[in-house]
């Protein structure tokens, strides 16, 4: 697999240090850009595989130049993850309305950021997606194997495909609807409560592990597969 190169975008040296040391000794090469003029000149002449992109930068704002990108048929399709400090569930809206592929708040730590990176690259680039380990449970999807700490889990075909996209979509939270439309597929015609079947039989495996955690209910919302509490 060829080195996936990531452009940070970020004004702040004292976060763009501590990725660096973060990225040593990951699979990735990361690449520095101070502002939105200096990233314009790097994507032109390197296009990087994924843009890291704060929202509140000198002169022109990461949003703006977010929106740029994406309108720009040469890096419309480079997926970006935006580094903010706003929390709000509005500016998240607006964060991924410019375009954005996820979000990620301040202060964040380095390994949820690399998790991060790694599932977004995982959905644009399949020949990623072979493993995938994510709060301990470990999902090999050449051999349809899931473990946690060695021990392999037994599930249905539906509960495998559940997890898998949760694992390759985490901390991100989806509704009945966008589930059947993601995991069974957009042509299938079932209830919407089929889908919290199958979440109670996936934690029940989970729970077997004490990982049933994983798999949040989010009150009026949806599920989320997250490792945070």
């Amino acid at each position: 697999m060829s080195v996936k190169r990531v452009l940070i975008v970020e004004d702040e040296l004292a976060i763009r240090e501590m990725m660096k040391f973060a990225f040593h000794k990951s699979e990735f090469n990361l690449q520095e850009a101070e502002d939105a003029e200096q990233a314009q000149v790097f994507i032109k002449d390197n296009r990087p595989d994924l843009i890291l992109l704060d929202w509140m930068l000198p002169g022109m704002s990461g949003l703006e130049l977010a929106k740029r990108l994406k309108t720009d048929p040469d890096s419309k399709d480079i997926p970006i993850i935006m580094l903010t400090a706003r929390g709000d569930e509005n500016d998240r809206i607006r964060g991924l309305d410019c375009g954005a592929d996820d979000y990620v708040v301040k202060p964040f730590s380095p390994r949820e950021l690399l998790a991060r990176i790694k599932a977004v690259l995982r959905r644009v680039d399949p020949a990623m997606d072979d493993t995938i380990e994510v709060g301990g449970i470990k999902l090999d999807n050449s051999t349809h194997r899931v473990s946690i700490a060695d021990k392999t889990l037994e599930f249905g075909p539906t509960e495998y495909k559940l997890l898998h996209f949760f694992m390759t979509h985490p901390e991100r939270v989806y509704n009945r609807s966008q589930l059947l439309d993601r995991v069974w597929g957009g042509n299938v015609y079932i209830e919407e409560r089929t889908v919290d079947v199958h979440i109670r039989r996936l934690r029940k495996v989970l729970a077997e592990h004490k990982a049933e955690h994983l798999i949040q209910t989010v009150r009026g919302a949806g599920y989320r597969f997250s490792t945070q509490p």
